[in-house]
């Protein structure tokens, strides 16, 4: 009788193994997988800092070489040549409340993509482009505007497109873990 019970138990244990390994591999797969998100961002974060503040150094001649520093920047971080793409503008206050898009550039493996667009406007004149009017943050637009005619702000956007490494958005759905990152930093 109890070599019986002792079978029972075991297939039951077995159930239990399966259920309890499941769940454990989602969160496993799921800590990996937010961890790389989360480092990412913060990666992203650091890099449109930094590429402000040396557009605002360089300035307007240089935008382009901005963009590709903070691109070679990432390093084996953010693979930019492929899955990313960086924004560096200008915005200029034209006077009489007027803000626009003076200069830009973009540097990354999904540039002139519509994945990649700057979300501040674009230079007057380049193709999709109909106004270069900025579209900028309130607080920017008042600290730019107190400053004279022909002042700047320079902004970084990456566009960053993420890739799980685990099965982790098949298991949950792909709503789960958003598919691009964006970050950017005015200055």
């Amino acid at each position: 009788m109890t070599t019986k019970m002792n079978r029972e138990e075991s297939g039951q244990a077995l159930i239990e193994l399966s259920f309890a390994l499941v769940i454990l591999c989602v969160f496993v797969f799921g800590i990996i997988d937010f961890g790389r998100a989360i480092y990412d961002v913060q990666v992203m974060k650091n890099l449109v800092g930094e590429g402000s503040s040396m557009a605002s150094r360089q300035g307007l001649p240089s935008l382009g070489n901005t963009a590709t520093t903070v691109a070679a920047d990432a390093g084996r971080d953010l693979n930019m040549s492929t899955a990313g793409c960086v924004i560096v503008t200008q915005v200029s206050n034209m006077g009489s409340g007027s803000i626009q898009v003076t200069g830009q550039a973009s540097s990354g493996g999904i540039s002139g993509t519509a994945a990649c667009r700057s979300k501040v406007g674009c230079v007057s004149g380049t193709s999709g482009c109909g106004s270069s009017n900025a579209t900028v943050p309130s607080a920017v637009t008042n600290a730019l505007t107190t400053e004279g005619t022909n002042s700047a702000i320079y902004v970084t956007e990456i566009y960053y497109n993420f890739q799980t490494i685990t099965p982790v958005t098949a298991l949950l759905g792909s709503s789960v873990m958003p598919s691009q990152f964006y970050a950017v930093a005015y200055y």
